[in-house]
């Protein structure tokens, strides 16, 4: 017992000990972004595994409930659940890759840290391009929360108010739940609770779509289609796995990151799982007409029931983009310095002055651009599809030629390992395949979005 206490106290009994459960595992927690805490105000790495999963699970899930059933609308029930499955399973895989990474960096915060390291002698250039794609790409998806709010609250008044004011009315409790510095002040709880939200109010949805089918509805198991909208179907279920930017700041925070991999088996185990029941049951009963987001699709009484119940995810989904986009710069600018783990004055102005400036950002580019629905998704294509997918081959490719997979270095170690060599090297190229596909997709979207006068005018209702 006296040892287990050791492990969980410093010395003096009144300060928590984080880093000595990752110590135990091998961790190295002097190179650690946020180190050794005791004796700080702020300490950071204190999340467990099961907390890193709600946190996981609830920025992720929001965007594949409300979007997969129309996939398989596009594509028929057996390529649409071929494909959930498979990209769960290769997301599961470049989840446990880039868990490695940060494991054998424990420097990395984000992935720009991460570009420093995979980049090499320009690694400045890699550190400020994955740097601002992160951020954009996190500014993008609290923007595509504040617009996921508009269609609930929009549901549950019955469209009362101009969409600007639910923008609005939501912006500003994402706002306030992002301000606390570390994410065990707040988030981390809360995200348990988002993620019983999200699958209670999409269980509602499916006994809303099952005593309510659509009467003379149709649905395929197989459907012919081209390459455009073939790829605007994947991109659905690409994206709905597209939270691997938000792992390493997570990791970061938990106090043991050795852990991490539990959280990543969890996280992906529950949403795969949940996205093929989801989608089937809500296509079937719905049929081919079932619209994006898919709770639009139920009668208005059962609509509000899921949008109510799905309230408390979008809002701490939201939240928890806006504080990871904030910590970011918060991190960049007082790494190693107090002002990052004590309540100073400087520390505590620049966070709020952060944490408010992405909320305004996402507000204004949620509202005042008409296609932002079609940015978010070239966002994707162009981050996500590298950070959820294809980074996680060069990270592995890296990390095995300087020796810290499995000891070897060189060519001579890649080549001793053809598959999974080969494996990483596909995965590389799969990202890029996403990226270019998914912009193909978007931009032509865009065109006929405004060929058929589709875009809105900015700041409007």
């Amino acid at each position: 017992m006296a040892s287990e206490k050791q492990a969980c106290y410093s010395s003096t009994g009144d300060d928590y000990e984080v880093t000595e459960p990752a110590q135990r595992h091998g961790y190295r927690v002097d190179q650690d972004v946020f180190g050794d805490e005791r004796g700080h105000g702020i300490q950071y790495r204190t999340l467990t595994w099961p907390f890193v999963s709600f946190l996981m699970i609830t920025e992720i899930v929001t965007y594949g409930t409300l979007s997969l059933p129309y996939s398989l609308a596009v594509v028929g029930i057996v390529p649409g659940v071929i494909l959930i499955v498979f990209l769960g399973a290769f997301a599961l895989y470049t989840a446990l890759v880039l868990v490695k990474f940060k494991i054998n960096h424990p420097e990395v915060h984000n992935m720009g840290d991460a570009g420093f390291i995979l980049f090499g002698p320009l690694g400045w250039l890699g550190r400020e391009i994955l740097s601002l794609g992160t951020l954009l790409f996190a500014i993008f998806a609290v923007g595509g929360q504040l617009l996921a709010a508009d269609a609930a609250l929009g549901s549950l008044s019955d469209n009362k108010l101009c969409l600007l004011w639910y923008t609005g009315i939501f912006a500003i409790p994402t706002m306030l739940l992002s301000l606390p510095r570390a994410l065990n002040m707040g988030l981390s709880w809360l995200s348990a609770v988002a993620t019983f939200s999200i699958i209670v109010a999409s269980v509602v949805a499916m006994a809303g779509a099952g005593s309510n089918p659509t009467p003379g509805r149709t649905y395929e198991v197989t459907k012919p289609s081209n390459f455009y909208l073939a790829f605007s179907s994947i991109a659905n279920p690409v994206f709905a796995y597209a939270g691997h930017f938000m792992f390493f700041p997570l990791i970061s925070e938990m106090r043991d990151p050795t852990q991490a991999p539990k959280a990543a088996w969890c996280l992906q185990t529950v949403a795969t799982l949940f996205y093929v029941v989801f989608a089937v049951v809500m296509y079937l009963y719905i049929g081919d007409e079932v619209p994006s987001p898919a709770y639009s699709g139920l009668p208005p009484t059962w609509a509000k029931a899921a949008w109510g119940l799905a309230i408390p995810n979008l809002l701490v989904a939201g939240a928890l983009y806006n504080h990871t986009a904030a910590k970011i710069i918060h991190v960049r600018i007082f790494r190693g310095s107090r002002h990052l783990h004590d309540n100073t004055l400087l520390g505590w102005v620049v966070w709020v002055s952060l944490v408010v400036s992405v909320t305004g950002l996402a507000f204004v580019l949620a509202t005042g651009i008409g296609i932002f629905g079609y940015l978010v998704g070239i966002a994707a294509a162009l981050f996500a599809a590298w950070y959820t997918y294809g980074i996680a081959g060069a990270f592995w490719i890296h990390d095995t030629y300087f020796g810290y997979n499995f000891g070897g270095f060189g060519w001579k170690e890649l080549s001793r390992r053809p598959v999974v060599t080969s494996v990483n090297v596909l995965t590389f190229l799969a990202g890029a395949f996403i990226c270019i596909g998914g912009l193909y997709v978007y931009i032509k979207g865009i065109a006929e979005a405004y060929s058929s006068g589709a875009v809105g005018a900015p700041f409007s209702c």
